[in-house]
């Protein structure tokens, strides 16, 4: 039996998790992000072609780093138009072979933050910005990013293509920005590591409605940037949120990939080492704020209430309503209007949750959102009027995206049909975003 497609097979797994580090150190002497992933994969090339026969190196992940950047700088001295450049970089690079491994790890954990934030400058689209994030930080390939989002291979190859155009054409500089600059980027890093795992947490298209794999790399990602940027209080609310979300994941959904709703999940498969991570770093959150706690810090205390509730019944919707109160004054969105409605239904009633959702049925963003009849449907059903309930979710079913998701909505439709037990398990919206 040939041991090659073992090899290569550890070889990809490698790779995969070491690739943002050599992309990033790379980026350092090339400046660009786009050649600095040819370069990491002409690293791959080459471990793919000697690892087979003389072994894997004890320390891989720093092989692969000082192949690359011996081919960066044999790249940067043929090019005389980095002449310049070459010389900035020191001319010990002429005739020194780079180290096995970093003398300075702290080095390679800046460069990796850079990359963070140039694969996320507010110059590219969300679209874009998500596909090189998933790309160039959480390994995967242009094949796995495109069934990820249920679009066509060469769209994603072409976002990423474009992605790398745009920052070479605009001069994006490789750096991590400083003071009001950081704080607006800093939000759009967020965002994108946010949008990864919603949509690995409850997938608005396609058959699956849950797919670890995107919520994985988007947790591995915000827990590297939470190491990277200890002091900022906001990057450990969304590492604790993500937490929080993930220990959930085992319960959420039937063996045949339909949705579990809340109140009938099995809380012992939620898994208590991730939500004591997500208590720790929500503990970081709260004490690296010099102020009011941001809006991912305070979905992570919304969160934090579900984790610490060991049944349904003992859930404290009036904490989690005074929480969406606050973080609707801080981050005013129909949506997380729409949650607080569904937290209010249950602390003080459905008619009073009725009301504050009446309230959002003109907001434009919810239009077409299905969430919207969905928790219409499950107030109706607890204040007893069947019929109307059916029509609301009937009308969330044509409205989802989601085969798993459109499946329960026209399942909870048939049960309108007698009398209700008092299902009062509401289609919670996702977390607002």
């Amino acid at each position: 039996m040939e041991p090659q497609p073992t090899a290569a097979h550890a070889i990809e797994t490698v790779f995969r998790l070491e690739s943002p580090r050599v992309i990033a150190g790379v980026a350092r002497i090339v400046r660009d992000v786009g050649i600095a992933e040819e370069l990491a994969q002409d690293a791959l090339v080459a471990a793919l072609e000697r690892w087979p026969r003389e072994g894997v190196p004890d320390n891989p992940g720093a092989w692969l780093m000082a192949t690359a950047r011996h081919r960066a700088v044999d790249l940067v001295r043929r090019r005389e138009t980095y002449a310049r450049k070459l010389a900035e970089i020191g001319r010990d690079l002429e005739t020194t072979a780079p180290p096995e491994e970093p003398a300075d790890p702290d080095a390679i954990d800046d460069d990796l933050l850079r990359l963070v934030f140039t694969a996320c400058h507010p110059v590219l689209s969300p679209e874009a910005r998500t596909a090189l994030t998933l790309r160039l930080l959480g390994g995967l390939t242009t094949a796995e990013i495109a069934r990820a989002y249920l679009v066509p291979e060469p769209t994603i190859a072409q976002r990423i293509v474009r992605a790398k155009k745009t920052l070479a054409t605009k001069n994006v500089a490789y750096e991590v920005p400083y003071g009001p600059d950081r704080a607006a980027r800093l939000g759009s890093v967020l965002d994108v590591i946010y949008l990864i795992f919603n949509e690995g947490y409850a997938a608005t298209a396609g058959d699956d409605w849950l797919r670890p794999g995107l919520c994985e790399d988007a947790l591995r990602l915000a827990r590297v940037l939470s190491a990277l940027m200890p002091k900022e209080p906001e990057v450990h609310g969304l590492t604790a949120l993500l937490e929080f979300q993930a220990s959930r994941a085992a319960a959420r959904t039937r063996p045949d990939g339909t949705p579990v709703l809340l109140k009938d999940q099995n809380r012992r498969r939620w898994n208590r080492m991730l939500i004591a991570r997500g208590v720790r770093a929500l503990d970081r959150a709260d004490a690296t704020a010099a102020g009011p706690p941001g809006p991912y810090a305070l979905q992570a205390a919304i969160a934090a209430c579900h984790a610490h509730a060991h049944t349904y019944e003992e859930t404290d919707w009036r904490a989690i309503a005074t929480l969406y109160g606050l973080l609707a004054a801080r981050a005013p969105s129909p949506v997380v209007e729409l949650n607080r409605a569904v937290a209010v239904s249950m602390a003080d009633g459905p008619a009073a949750g009725l009301k504050l959702v009446d309230a959002l049925a003109a907001a434009p963003a919810l239009h077409d959102y299905h969430l919207l009849p969905s928790v219409r449907g499950d107030l109706l059903t607890r204040l007893g009027r069947p019929a109307e309930a059916r029509e609301e979710f009937t009308r969330a079913a044509g409205l989802a995206r989601n085969e798993k998701e459109r499946e329960l909505l026209l399942r909870r439709a048939r049960e309108c049909v007698t009398p209700p037990d008092d299902r009062s398990a509401s289609s919670v919206p996702r977390p607002p975003g």
